[in-house]
């Protein structure tokens, strides 16, 4: 199957300090006008996402909390994915001073240099929450959530194949969203890490970097593009399992 589906950070991506200019919603647009997905994927929490980016109801999906919230902005629902933070998790990083400290429905989010203290926070109290990092920013999830897992959700429900979407970003958090789409694409002002594992490395910074993205999938050649073997979630992996099993041979004398 040709790619006909963009997952796109917002955040350094398709917005440039916070902000989508009209030619890359033009962009975006006549992706969906050619009967193309949108999917945003992010790490922002929904409310300050509806705040900034009024446009958000042009993408099919949204996944927010870098993974963790699943979103349909045309029937305006939402299904966070993992529980929410313990109270106790909160009220610990309060108590030692990390600020500012934004608490999602999952995610709970401050900012460099406080990585020490959530860590040493998530030790003392024996939680299964991972860091993960974004140009600065400091974000706490449920171990294994990141930006391919939420994605997964997203696609299954709109049944489409991973290796049928174009993903792309700028930071940290981006890798597992590279990884899992069929083709990787970084914009120019990305970081080196993430470049250096790129399919395909845009000449164009933030939103029109994204827009020569959308002109490759329109015109076809962003399916000549080579691509790296693609990393099978966990999930993944167990339907694959699952499928063999209800296929597989039974055996005469079982």
């Amino acid at each position: 199957m040709p790619i006909r589906t963009l997952a796109t950070d917002y955040d350094g991506t398709i917005a440039t300090h916070g902000t989508v200019d009209p030619e890359t919603l033009d962009a975006l647009q006549r992706l969906r006008d050619a009967g193309g997905t949108l999917i945003l994927v992010t790490g922002r929490e929904l409310p300050q996402l509806k705040d900034v980016f009024p446009e958000l109801p042009m993408f099919h999906a949204v996944v927010a909390e870098n993974g963790a919230l699943l979103y349909w902005p045309q029937t305006d629902t939402e299904r966070p994915l993992c529980d929410p933070p313990e109270e106790s998790f909160v009220r610990a990083l309060k108590e030692r001073g990390v600020t500012p400290l934004s608490v999602g429905r999952v995610i709970v989010a401050t900012y460099e240099p406080h990585e020490t203290t959530v860590l040493n926070v998530i030790r003392d109290l024996g939680l299964e929450r991972q860091v993960i990092f974004n140009k600065g920013a400091v974000m706490v999830l449920p171990s294994g959530v990141n930006k391919a897992s939420g994605l997964t959700h997203a696609l299954e429900e709109l049944d489409i194949n991973p290796a049928d979407v174009a993903g792309i970003g700028d930071a940290e958090n981006d890798h597992a969203l590279l990884q899992y789409c069929g083709v990787g694409a970084a914009v120019a002002n990305a970081l080196p890490s993430l470049k250096d594992h790129a399919d395909l490395v845009l000449s164009e910074r933030h939103g029109a970097g994204v827009s020569q993205l959308i002109e490759r999938i329109l015109d076809g050649t962003i399916d000549s593009t080579p691509r790296r073997p693609r990393v099978q979630t966990k999930r993944e992996q167990a339907r694959v399992h699952a499928l063999a099993d209800e296929h597989a041979d039974v055996h005469p004398n079982a």
